[in-house]
């Protein structure tokens, strides 16, 4: 028998809100080529972004996750923090920078580009399948018995991404930009970088939170949505110049 508790617990809530707080302010990298590939988006304006949000990852994404979740009086060990951004971030990226620089010494940039590199093409996915079994093995009896809290925080993430996604794609209508560069920009600030905020919740909070459970929601509820938005973008590309039909 499945049981609705439509009232939280302040501590449930809090872990919640932090799970949010942690994918909202997480800006997406990988995925945006996707959704760009999607809408035909100009690659090299992609990159720029996707550059961007790497810069502000690495910087701020620490500062902005603390500041978020004390306003939201959610306490959490900046050392923590810190050291969670380090080990999912700087080392991989470091490893990243060695592993091509070495690559393209011996055998030049054209193998590592479309060889080496090819190699890797199902690991990002293959990971995030793999953490998603992992942490619903976990979570599936406080999803099975409390539906409604899924819906709490399935809903407000849902309006968080259409709100973003119409900001953004109206300011590049505003601004008058091409849908190249339209669409794009708007995915850019829709999406997020939810493998991120998986595992700095992880880290933060445990497998079993709430905050877990939010952040795995939002990747249930993020891509289902994006898909949405890739196709009203494309149905609506004559609304810009410089779009191709």
């Amino acid at each position: 028998m499945v049981v609705f508790r439509p009232f939280l617990s302040p501590e449930l809530a809090n872990e919640y809100i932090a799970g949010a707080i942690l994918l909202g302010a997480a800006p997406c990298t990988a995925m945006v080529f996707v959704w760009s590939e999607l809408t035909k988006g100009d690659p090299a304006y992609t990159i720029l972004q996707v550059s961007i949000n790497d810069i502000i990852v690495l910087f701020l994404y620490a500062p902005i996750v603390a500041f978020l979740l004390g306003i939201g009086n959610v306490s959490v060990p900046m050392g923590t923090l810190l050291l969670s951004i380090f080990v999912f971030i700087v080392i991989p990226l470091a490893l990243g920078i060695i592993v091509r620089k070495y690559v393209v010494k011996q055998k030049g940039d054209d193998y590592f580009e479309k060889d080496f590199v090819n190699k890797f093409d199902r690991t990002t996915r293959i990971g995030l399948l793999l953490i998603l079994v992992i942490i619903f093995s976990f979570q599936g009896e406080r999803i099975l018995s409390n539906p409604f809290h899924i819906l709490l925080i399935a809903i407000p993430l849902i309006i968080q991404n259409i709100v973003i996604f119409f900001l953004g794609y109206g300011g590049a209508k505003a601004c008058k930009l091409p849908f190249s560069i339209a669409a794009p920009a708007a995915m850019v600030g829709t999406t997020n970088f939810f493998e991120l905020a998986v595992a700095v919740s992880i880290a933060l909070f445990g497998l079993n939170s709430g905050a877990t459970l939010a952040t795995v929601v939002g990747v249930l509820v993020e891509v289902p949505v994006m898909l949405l938005l890739v196709k009203f973008s494309n149905k609506t590309k004559h609304w810009f110049d410089g779009y191709e039909y």
